[in-house]
């Protein structure tokens, strides 16, 4: 899906002294770009936009490209290995969540405040689907991305909440360190808002960096690949199931040379 360019609210920067000149004239003049692959990006990092595999903005794509490989959403719920069976349910089968007001009210401030962050700190807004360098199924929509003119990879995640943070919680922690080790990121500008009622209770988000830790990224890999086999494992099992099934109907056929390496085929 080509990426185009939208016309930038003004007054989301209007009083705003934080960040870089250029990128509050760029975002005053209606540049910032929201799309899948910015022109900044194609330039300073051309393999990074060679992975994005959907964008979010075309759902039934991004959500079909999604279901077949593990995401940032996937990895929140990942706390142990005993949470594999039930994260393996929900990819399987769905939550069953369509949304609520809440999520309703987040996708309304979410541009907003995309817009304030690309002013103040430089961070573009993204929704492209990016799929990491080795492991094709690990896959990440983080909201913004920027890198810099060494290739260095910032990213930003964005939150509205009715509550007050102290620190910013363990399961979106999960999905910041996700989505780090699917682009390469450092670190993450991880910004909420609290609002009351749905009305925004501070003049400004709240923001916290966040860096890379790969001890945590190496844990959420290693539940990852452990995710992969459950549901490599279960629809493997369902179509052997179909086929025995089919083959007490039929004929039964000369069976054909084993073939001992097939598990592995299918899991790649």
């Amino acid at each position: 899906m080509p990426c185009t360019r939208h016309d930038v609210v003004h007054s989301a920067v209007n009083g705003n002294r934080r960040g870089t000149p250029r990128a509050r004239r760029r975002v005053r003049a209606g540049r910032v770009s929201l799309g899948c692959v910015t022109p900044e990006l194609a330039a300073l990092h051309p393999g990074l936009a060679a992975r994005v595999v959907a964008d979010s903005r075309d759902r039934v794509a991004w959500i079909r490209a999604r279901s077949r490989g593990i995401t940032a959403t996937d990895v929140a719920t990942l706390t142990s290995a005993n949470a594999i069976a039930k994260a393996a349910d929900a990819k399987l089968m769905g939550s069953g969540f369509s949304g609520n007001a809440y999520t309703a009210h987040g996708r309304v401030r979410e541009p907003e405040i995309a817009r304030w962050v690309a002013a103040t700190h430089g961070i573009l807004p993204s929704s492209a689907l990016f799929r990491a360098e080795v492991e094709r199924r690990h896959l990440a929509t983080p909201d913004g991305v920027m890198v810099d003119a060494g290739g260095r990879v910032t990213l930003c995640e964005i939150k509205t909440t009715n509550k007050s943070w102290r620190s910013i919680p363990r399961t979106y922690l999960r999905q910041v360190w996700w989505q780090q080790h699917v682009l390469g990121a450092e670190r993450t500008l991880v910004v909420w808002e609290q609002h009351d009622g749905f009305v925004p209770i501070d003049d400004e988000p709240h923001r916290a960096w966040v860096d890379r830790d790969e001890r945590e990224i190496g844990t959420l890999v290693r539940l990852a690949t452990a995710l992969i086999d459950e549901l490599h494992h279960r629809t493997t099992r369902g179509r052997s199931l179909v086929e025995s099934r089919t083959e007490e109907r039929m004929p039964v056929p000369p069976r054909p040379p084993r073939e001992p390496f097939r598990a592995l085929a299918l899991a790649d």
